[in-house]
């Protein structure tokens, strides 16, 4: 799943020898025969919080991940109960979707062929550290679900054509059913970046393929219309925004998502934001918020992160030569910029100059209700905030997901070379504060936290395997 920070951490840096998906090759993973769940099988041993239970559920081997990766390929599957993973065989990958409370398969896709990686030759691995992968994600279009699954590499690469680099997608109707469910359409977008330097996402409701830094937005990029398959790339961020031209400083603006009504902009430097032609930061801050900020008195705002239609902004109260007071933390729709919520909160992140890369993921709620990145939180239905960065006193709390009901979990932080193992919390949204407890060590944390009614985690098994665990809610 791009974008699944904790899960990387989970599997990185552990072992495997399996180059298949762990059960032969052959793409049918632990249920066996297709659209059969092997119920004599038990789930293994999980803790997970007391939210789940650790005893009744499923899991699926995802043997042909490498040791190290930068993400992992599985995703929920929009308007539906299931989730979908890729597997690996000498045939090609596969796409197959299984019901998340039971297990039962409900569509597998045709084998699909992915391009050569970049700088590797046919059948070889990338050469980084953290080894690329295909990757899948589902998302929404005009009210229709839809499972992707997409590849960086070279099309066309042979010994005597140098290719084409691209970054290819297959389009799968997140509602098909059966085997040998083929595509929709594919879709080749041009790119030029390294290993790991490629992004996917639908987070505005169009797909945005970003690709050239390592961070979740980078600079360029290309928005692709699954119905139709047309690709429209934006060549020059820093052209789109009018505000950018009026900017001390507008060299490194990047679309950071796409809707219906067009692309959200994020100025260079992490000053100013909005979607040309609709509207601008300037005009959706918060009441109180001054318009001008920092040492070069620029555009005040900071478009943080984007999940589910949701922009999280925040906004300097530090006057031009930027002190610690707490920073303005607000919640935009993306396509409007109307403004859903607020508060004051002490996590003021300082970007570096040259990557203004989040140091958190930006995420949601299954329902949308919640919006959260590391220390900051939002209660959308009430319309308030829940700051949870330390105080002196109690120590900083960095949220990881999020179920409906308002519980959420993450991680406490602790100082550098503490040495201290991590320690996993739970965090109630729904009160004001955002009460929390300590769940105790080797608890799992759910990356996905209702797939019909269960909760997913990511850890190894015996073998250092990647193991996709679905635990019943209770």
């Amino acid at each position: 799943m791009a974008g699944a920070v904790l899960s990387v951490t989970l599997v990185a840096g552990c072992s495997s020898t399996d180059s298949t998906n762990g059960t032969g090759g052959d793409g049918k993973g632990a249920s066996g025969v297709f659209g059969q769940q092997d119920a004599a099988k038990a789930p293994a041993k999980l803790s997970v919080p007391p939210q789940y239970d650790g005893a009744k559920g499923w899991d699926e081997t995802l043997g042909w991940v490498p040791d190290s990766v930068g993400s992992l390929p599985f995703t929920d599957v929009p308007r539906s109960d299931m989730v979908a993973m890729l597997y690996g065989s000498s045939d090609g990958y596969t796409v197959q979707a299984k019901a998340g409370a039971g297990g039962k398969v409900g569509w597998s896709s045709v084998p699909w062929k992915v391009p050569t990686p970049v700088g590797a030759a046919e059948g070889e691995a990338s050469s980084d550290d953290e080894v690329e992968i295909p990757d899948l994600m589902g998302f929404e279009q005009d009210g229709r679900g839809y499972v992707v699954a997409w590849a960086h590499g070279m099309s066309g690469k042979d010994a005597l054509h140098e290719g084409t680099e691209v970054v290819r997608l297959a389009v799968f109707p997140s509602d098909a059913s059966g085997s040998g469910v083929k595509p929709l359409r594919e879709v080749d977008v041009p790119v030029s970046a390294s290993p790991n330097e490629v992004r996917v996402g639908a987070h505005g409701g169009r797909l945005l393929v970003a690709y050239g830094d390592t961070g979740p937005y980078p600079r360029s990029g290309a928005t692709v219309d699954v119905t139709t398959g047309t690709v429209t790339p934006y060549k020059d961020p820093n052209g789109l925004l009018p505000q950018c031209a009026q900017a001390a400083a507008c060299k490194s603006s990047r679309v950071m998502a796409v809707s219906a009504d067009g692309p959200l902009v994020s100025m260079g430097l992490g000053r100013g934001f909005g979607m040309p032609g609709r509207w601008f930061s300037d005009t959706v801050r918060p009441d109180g918020v001054q318009q001008k900020a920092g040492i070069l008195d620029d555009w005040n705002g900071r478009a943080y992160g984007v999940a589910a239609g949701r922009l999280l902004a925040s906004w300097d109260n530090g006057g031009k030569y930027d002190s610690d007071s707490p920073a303005t933390w607000s919640v935009h729709d993306v396509r409007t910029g109307a403004l859903l919520a607020r508060m004051e909160c002490a996590y003021n992140e300082k970007p570096d100059i040259l990557d203004q890369s989040p140091d958190h993921r930006t995420f949601a709620s299954p329902s949308g209700r919640y919006l959260a990145a590391g220390p900051v939180a939002f209660d959308l239905e009430k319309k308030r905030g829940i700051c949870l960065a330390g105080d002196g006193n109690r120590k900083t709390i960095n949220l990881a997901s999020v179920r409906d009901d308002g519980t959420a979990y993450g991680e406490v932080e602790e100082e550098v070379g503490s040495g201290s193992d991590a320690v996993v919390a739970q965090v109630d949204l729904n009160s004001a504060t955002g009460e929390a407890k300590v769940l105790g060590a080797g608890v799992n944390v759910p990356l996905l936290t209702d797939v019909g009614g269960s909760g997913l985690f990511v850890t190894r098994d015996e073998n250092k395997r990647v193991l996709i665990s679905l635990r019943r809610g209770n």
